[in-house]
């Protein structure tokens, strides 16, 4: 389901900042994890299946989507057949424009889509900008 695929990528992303900040040198990944390798593999999967289901896609941006989880996910396939999986590597997956473009594109896509507050009333606590009011 698209909305699986998409939480996997962005909650994976966010699992990918916290590891990249952890330090972990590049070494054979045992004992007590979170280890990276399953959380982009899980990435990596979730891409593959939005590229399935939106490449033949009539809208454009779908399309556009597609080609940005491809490129990713060549990105994710190549640190995937690293030996060693480090926080610095990471970092670098991290930073890579690939990764940052699917993302982008999913948060553009998921609003579009299921708008936060689209009963047309901003959620509770937070604040909305009204341009039809005078500035305070």
């Amino acid at each position: 389901m698209i909305k699986d695929d998409i939480e996997t990528i962005e909650s994976g992303y966010e699992f990918l900042l916290a590891y990249a900040a952890q330090g972990r040198p590049a070494k054979a990944e045992t004992g007590p994890g979170p280890h990276a390798r399953p959380t982009i593999e899980g990435i990596a999967a979730a891409m593959d299946s939005l590229k399935q289901a939106f490449q033949g896609s009539d809208n454009e941006f779908e399309q556009v989507i597609a080609e940005d989880c491809r490129k990713a996910g060549a990105a994710l396939r190549f640190i995937l057949a690293q030996e060693f999986i480090g926080s610095e590597i990471v970092d670098n997956l991290n930073a890579s424009i690939h990764l940052r473009a699917v993302l982008t594109d999913l948060f553009l896509y998921s609003e579009a889509v299921e708008p936060l507050g689209a009963e047309g009333e901003p959620e509770q606590g937070s604040m909305a900008y009204d341009a039809t009011k005078p500035k305070q």
